[in-house]
This record gives structure tokens, sequence and C-alpha cells, in this order.
């Protein structure tokens, strides 16, 4: 082989291993969310009776950073008559929504910190006074709950009972709030990043008359 032959070679393996390079996931352009369909929640450390509720496919999303949030929304949910008319989820208070895995520490949407882990989601209303005011784009919220401090699904909670077990998580005065936004998409399931830089998921769960949109702030925090 003459040596215009071999430099001819070399250049071309170079440019093949460039373009590989390119292609791999690993060298996927930054800021892309990532949406996966997953199976059941098989948790240990969530009791039986909750996973009994939860549906049979879940969802994961990869962070930017590479970090996963997984949601498991509840089998079915029951709708309910909205309580106040700035409420945009017609849920009771306390509903049991879901369970939800951080697999690094996150915030809440308060900004407390909030350990890597699996958490029951129940609903609540913001408090309608003057400390809340604006801080969030509707009074909508769920909250974090440990799965052991909370084994059955079906139970009603007071509003103060169930700030109190949501403190457990962020063991401040406040509890663990993550924002339900409007579901204003046509596109479920999907990932999306607003404005306000807030990772949003949107997807649709049963009730006993058809599916409920939802739209979960799973990472991002108040902007006020």
């Amino acid at each position: 082989m003459t040596e215009l032959a071999r430099v001819s070679n070399v250049v071309l393996l170079i440019g093949w291993s460039c373009l590989l390079l390119s292609a791999s996931p690993a060298n996927a352009a930054p800021g892309v969310l990532k949406l996966q369909n997953i199976g059941a929640c098989n948790e240990s450390s969530v009791p039986d009776s909750v996973r009994r509720e939860l549906a049979q496919n879940g969802y994961r999303i990869t962070l930017e950073g590479g970090s996963t949030v997984e949601v498991w929304p509840r089998s079915k949910i029951a709708a309910d008559p909205k309580v106040r008319d700035d409420q945009t989820y017609a849920l009771a208070p306390s509903t049991f929504v879901g369970v939800i895995h951080f697999s690094t520490s996150t915030r809440d949407y308060r900004g407390n910190a909030i350990p890597g882990g699996f958490y029951n989601l129940r609903y609540a209303l913001q408090p309608a006074d003057g400390d809340h005011l604006g801080t969030s784009p509707t009074p909508d919220f769920v909250l974090l709950i440990p799965p052991a401090a909370d084994p059955e699904p079906d139970k009603a909670y007071r509003f103060d009972q169930l700030v109190e077990l949501s403190r457990k998580v962020t063991g401040k005065r406040h509890p663990g709030p993550l924002n339900l936004a409007p579901p204003d998409t046509k596109e479920f399931p999907s990932v999306k990043t607003d404005s306000d830089d807030h990772t949003i998921l949107f997807f649709k769960t049963k009730t006993e008359s058809g599916e409920l949109p939802v739209a979960l702030v799973i990472k991002g925090t108040t902007t006020s």
C-alpha cells in the first residue's frame, strides 16, 4: 500500500469515528427530556395496599442531568364536585392520586429539599389567604407523603392531617407540594418545560366517567 493510500484510509477511519460519536446517546444534545412507558411499581417500600391501587404502567422521565422521575397514577380516581371556584381539578381534597419516585434528591414547588425515594401523592388545595396569593398558576397541588405513613389509599384526611404527614418528608413547618398545572396540551402522555423552567408531565388517568387529564410539575419551584 502506498503512503498516499495509508493516509487516505486513516482520514476515512477518523471521519467514521466522528460520525459514530456524534450519533451516540452519550453525546445527545443537552436539555433534551426523555419520556418512557414503564411497568408496574414493584418497590418493596411501597405497601402492597398502595401498589394494588396503581395503574399497571407508569412513566419514567429522564431529566437533563440524567436523573429520573417515575410516576405511577392511581388506576382509577374518583372525580368529585369542585369545592372552590378557582379549583382546576374536580377532585376531593386528600384524594390519593398515585406514587412518584425521584432517583436523586430534588426540591418541591416551595424549594424545600426532598430526598430521593418513593412518595405517595395526595391532592390538596392551597389555602386561600394572602400568604399564598399568586405563588402558582393554580391552587391545585399534590403533597408528598412517605408511603409507609399512608398505607390506606381510600382514607380521607383533614387538611391539617395531610400537612402533618407531608412534613415527615420536608422536616419543616411546611409540607412538600408539587403543583398541578392546567393540562393545556393535546399530547398525552408528554413532557415539556414551560417558560418558568418547570418540567411538566402530562398524562391521563381513569375516572368512573372517563379520563382525567393531569399536568404534574415534577421539577421546578415557584417564581413568586
